[in-house]
């Protein structure tokens, strides 16, 4: 069995949670916000479709840098309704689904780097990137979501049972 043959099955599942999500979130409340320190209920759905697109640059090189010196940083790109963040997710999910399957074990041992203004974040071999990035991140912004959809009577399923 392939590293991805342990990664897909997980993968799959939470993205599927990921998008019943997304579909939840009406368009009146993309600019909410809990808290004037927080980022609305649109970037976090934005975040979670565009999380996706780094996949690619993940599998086909060795490094990013959010904030290049000589570039304008990254921006997560604030999608203007719920059908463009679902279509957008359902795109990068293709691609990306796409990209892991293609993956091969010796792909996922090299070392990939994050970079901000040139200055290492961290360093980590692509298969424990792919499980923090693309698993755990992810989880991390829908549950921000799920709780900002509560927070405003917006009625989310139960994710695991």
């Amino acid at each position: 069995m392939s590293m991805m043959d342990f990664f897909l099955p997980e993968f799959d599942h939470e993205m599927r949670g990921t998008r019943e999500i997304l579909t939840r979130v009406p368009d009146r409340l993309l600019d909410w916000k809990a808290h004037e320190s927080l980022h609305t209920i649109g970037w976090n759905a934005s975040h979670l479709a565009d999380t996706l697109s780094w996949v690619e640059v993940t599998l086909k090189e060795t490094s990013f840098d959010i904030a290049p010196v000589d570039g304008p940083a990254h921006e997560t790109p604030l999608l203007e309704s719920t059908q463009a963040i679902v279509e957008s997710f359902d795109k990068n999910l293709a691609e990306s689904r796409q990209l892991f399957q293609a993956a091969t074990d010796d792909d996922l041992q090299v070392a990939w780097t994050l970079l901000q203004g040139g200055k290492e974040l961290f360093t980590q071999p692509r298969a424990a990137l792919i499980k923090s990035l693309f698993i755990n991140h992810m989880i991390h912004h829908r549950a921000f979501l799920i709780s900002y959809l509560r927070m405003n009577d917006i009625e989310c399923p139960g994710l695991y049972g």
